[in-house]
């Protein structure tokens, strides 16, 4: 099991950033596919941005050019810098991943492995 904690959630006001933090104790990020998901009050869990093992970048509609993804392998961290922030934008907001291994099963990630979220609100 890959533990993954999430940090920097909060509340903020329509158009104010935000950015969300995650790593993964004991292990490498180059061993592991890495994205975050959220999911709002009533509605299902979506992807917001992936990055592939090639660091190639993946965005939901609704935050391309709002949302980016990165990581610092040095750090072993993960990052989603959110800006203009919406209301709707409001959720919790998941750190997941899954092995290389895993990866090269299907050359996708199955994203087994996800953190216990951080709350992200946005007042309008």
């Amino acid at each position: 099991q890959v533990q993954l904690v999430e940090s920097g959630g909060g509340s903020v006001q329509s158009g104010g950033s935000l950015r969300l933090s995650c790593t993964a104790p004991g292990y490498s990020h180059i061993r592991l596919c890495m994205g975050w998901f959220r999911q709002a009050p009533g509605k299902e869990r979506e992807r917001v941005a992936s990055i592939d093992l090639d660091g190639s970048t993946t965005y939901a509609d609704s935050v391309k050019g709002r949302f980016t993804i990165s990581q610092d392998n040095a750090k072993d961290t993960l990052y989603l810098q959110m800006n203009k922030l919406k209301p709707e934008d409001t959720a919790i907001y998941y750190c997941a991943a899954d092995l290389i291994e895993a990866y090269y099963v299907g050359l996708y990630c199955p994203f087994g492995h996800m953190g216990q979220g951080t709350q992200v609100t946005v007042s309008s």
